[in-house]
């Protein structure tokens, strides 16, 4: 069996946000993202970075020294609805758009529409759009979400309907440190077996979540990195890169801004303040899946509905988003987990 992580960040995912606070999504070099799958076993492998496919077409050229891995141009899209990954890509895809189009897009590449995190308290997931879009797979196993219920409950969905989609496991690793512990398993061993694999519904999603400590090992890997690039650009050594836009924003502000950023960096990586934010979140998370795990149930009632509903009027992708049940699906869901004031995407 082939083994694929097609959901991988590089340096070229620009900026987050938590309330004020921006920060990189990663600093990872594509190239680096390749060696780590070669040193993993991986057979083919994909680079998702949010709203830009530089990155990835930077890690296929340098993946072609090398007869042991493939990559595939891919992009965690921005839509107006929530992420989707297109993968097999060759032209970057606009942000900001209804997801459907943002799919009609990626078909017209001759690509395949993967759903990550669909069921994410904390990320922008599809959620129950996922059951109305013309969409080829959804992660019922996404490596940053240490939580115990979006995995969860995406397996109880994929579980339901057997052979609806095909079952997905990525990573969605935004450093070295989060990888490894899960991938997606399938037939053959080439990027056009893991395609074929896809389209006939035969993938095996496989491993877990990184650890909290890898996740820790995240931040700080992003902090520091950050810092070095920070201080480079106060020196005036940081040049600008084409379609960077970590580098481009690093470049935009001003030195105060800089040196603060560097001072408040250096906090930060000072033990306990990085495991402590680590303790918070984790805290954060536990106590919303406990209240999302009573309604599992219900919403479970809910998709069946919504299944019958989507299969009665033509399939997935042929009602245009337009069920009202889904909306008020997504909105109960919505209430039950809560608002998250100034949560950027994770």
């Amino acid at each position: 069996m082939g083994r694929a992580d097609t959901h991988l960040h590089t340096e070229y995912s620009g900026f987050n946000k938590l309330g004020v606070m921006k920060f990189p999504e990663s600093v990872t070099q594509p190239e680096r993202q390749v060696d780590r799958m070669r040193e993993l076993g991986m057979d083919v492998m994909a680079i998702t970075d949010h709203d830009e496919i530089a990155g990835a077409f930077i890690a296929e050229r340098y993946a072609r020294n090398f007869d042991d891995i493939e990559v595939i141009v891919g992009e965690e899209v921005t839509t107006a609805d929530g992420e989707v990954i297109g993968l097999f890509l060759n032209e970057k895809i606009p942000y900001g758009l209804p997801v459907e189009e943002t799919i009609d897009i990626i078909r017209s590449q001759g690509g395949l529409a993967i759903a990550p995190h669909p069921f994410s308290m904390h990320a922008p997931g599809l959620q129950e759009r996922i059951l109305d879009l013309d969409i080829d797979g959804f992660e019922i196993v996404n490596g940053g979400h240490p939580d115990l219920y979006a995995n969860m409950f995406a397996t109880l969905v994929m579980d339901r309907y057997p052979g609806r989609w095909a079952e997905m496991s990525g990573s969605d690793a935004h450093s070295i440190y989060t990888s490894g512990y899960n991938w997606t398993e399938f037939s053959g061993s080439t990027a056009e077996d893991f395609r074929r694999a896809v389209l006939s519904k035969s993938t095996i999603a496989v491993g877990k979540p990184a650890p909290v400590f890898g996740q820790v090992q995240w931040s700080v890997d992003v902090v520091l990195g950050g810092q070095k690039l920070l201080f480079q650009s106060l020196l005036g050594r940081l040049k600008n890169v084409p379609h960077d836009h970590l580098i481009e924003k690093i470049n935009s502000i001003t030195d105060l801004k800089k040196a603060t950023a560097i001072f408040a960096g250096m906090l930060y990586v000072v033990p306990p303040l990085s495991f402590i934010a680590t303790v918070l979140s984790t805290s954060y998370l536990k106590k919303t899946a406990k209240a999302m795990t009573t309604w599992i149930p219900e919403r479970l009632v809910d998709i069946d509905e919504i299944i019958k509903l989507v299969d009665a009027r033509g399939g997935p992708g042929a009602g245009g988003g337009e069920l009202g049940e889904i909306a008020a699906a997504v909105a109960k869901m919505e209430e039950c987990r809560g608002h998250v004031p100034g949560m950027g995407r994770l």
